[in-house]
C-alpha cells in the first residue's frame, strides 16, 4: 500500500487558498438550486440529490462578473482554443484560460479548466490536482447544483487517478469524500475508506473519517473503536481526542469523558473554546 501523497494534498491547498481566500463571493442564480430526487442516506447525513449546473450557466455567470479588460482576454485566449484542432495542442490553453479565470477571482471556472488539462494530459498529479479543487468548490459554493456539479467532476477526476495509481491513497480519501458528501452513493465512499483499513487498520485518515461517519449515522459504539484506533497511532490527537470524549459523554461514560477532554485541554491553545467538558 503507498503511503499518502501529503506533497500532492499541500500543493492543491495553496492553490485552493489563492483561489478561495480572495474570491467574488457573489452566489450563483438561485433558479439553480432546484431539488431533483431525495437520495436515501445510508452512511449518514447525505445531501439531497440535485440536478448539476450546466458548465454553460456556471460561465456565463461567472463571466458577468469579469471586468471589461478581464472579458477581452478571456475572448481572446477563447478564440486561441478554438483555432486549434489538435486536442493533445489543447492543454497549455485551458491551463491558461485556468489561470486566467483565477487571476481574475472566479475560482469554478478556473478549476473547471485545470479539470479539462488534467483529462487531457491523464498525469496522476493532474487529475488528483484538479479533483481537490473540485471537492474543494463542492464545500465552499452555496448553490445545491454547482455542489452537484463539482461533486460530479471530482468523482470523475479522482477515479481516473486512481486507475493511473491504484495504490494512491490520498486519492482514494478525496474519492471518498466525493461519494460520501457530494453524491447520493455514500456507500461507494465508505467502501473505499474500509478498503484502506482492511489493508492498514492503523490508518490514521482513514479511521477519523469513519469514526465521522459513525457518528453522524448514530453508531457510536463504533465510532469509539475508531477514535481509539486513531489514538493508539497519535496519543495526542486533538481533534481524536475531543470526538471521542464528545461520545463517551453521549454513550454516559462520564469519566472516560471528563479525563479524554481534560487531556484534549492541555493540548489546545485555547481551552476555553472546549466548554462541553462542564456539561459532561
Amino acid at each position: 500500500m503507498r503511503k499518502v501523497h501529503y506533497i500532492t494534498i499541500v500543493a492543491a491547498v495553496a492553490l485552493i487558498a489563492v483561489l478561495y481566500f480572495t474570491v467574488n463571493t457573489k452566489p450563483f442564480p438561485p433558479e439553480q438550486d432546484t431539488p431533483a430526487t431525495t437520495a436515501a442516506s445510508s452512511g449518514g447525513a447525505m445531501p439531497n440529490a440535485v440536478a448539476p449546473a450546466s458548465v454553460d450557466s456556471i460561465i456565463a455567470t461567472s463571466r458577468q462578473e469579469l471586468p471589461e479588460h478581464a472579458q477581452k482576454e478571456v475572448n481572446v485566449t477563447e478564440q486561441k482554443l478554438a483555432s486549434i484542432s489538435d486536442s493533445t495542442a489543447m492543454a497549455p490553453i485551458f491551463e491558461e484560460l485556468a489561470k486566467l479565470w483565477q487571476k481574475h477571482k472566479q475560482p469554478v471556472v478556473a478549476t473547471y479548466y485545470y479539470g479539462l488539462e488534467a483529462k487531457l494530459v491523464n498525469s496522476e498529479k493532474k487529475l488528483n490536482f484538479a479533483g481537490q479543487l473540485f471537492l474543494s468548490v463542492m464545500y465552499n459554493v452555496t448553490s445545491p447544483s454547482v455542489k452537484a456539479w463539482a461533486a460530479g467532476n471530482a468523482i470523475d477526476l479522482l477515479e481516473r487517478a486512481l486507475k493511473v495509481d491504484p495504490d494512491n491513497d490520498t486519492t482514494k480519501m478525496a474519492l471518498a469524500s466525493g461519494y460520501i458528501d457530494g453524491s447520493p452513493q455514500p456507500m461507494q465512499g465508505i467502501t473505499l475508506l474500509r478498503s484502506i483499513t482492511e489493508d492498514d487498520p492503523d490508518n490514521v485518515a482513514a479511521n477519523m473519517m469513519l469514526g465521522q461517519l459513525s457518528i453522524r449515522s448514530g453508531q457510536l459504539e463504533k465510532a469509539v473503536g475508531r477514535f481509539e484506533t486513531v489514538l493508539k497511532a497519535e496519543p495526542n490527537n486533538k481533534e481524536a481526542l475531543y470526538l471521542l470524549g464528545n461520545v463517551y459523554g453521549k454513550l454516559g461514560k462520564k469519566q472516560e469523558a471528563v479525563e479524554t477532554l481534560e487531556k484534549c485541554k492541555t493540548l489546545v491553545d485555547n481551552p476555553n473554546n472546549l466548554p462541553e467538558i462542564d456539561h459532561v
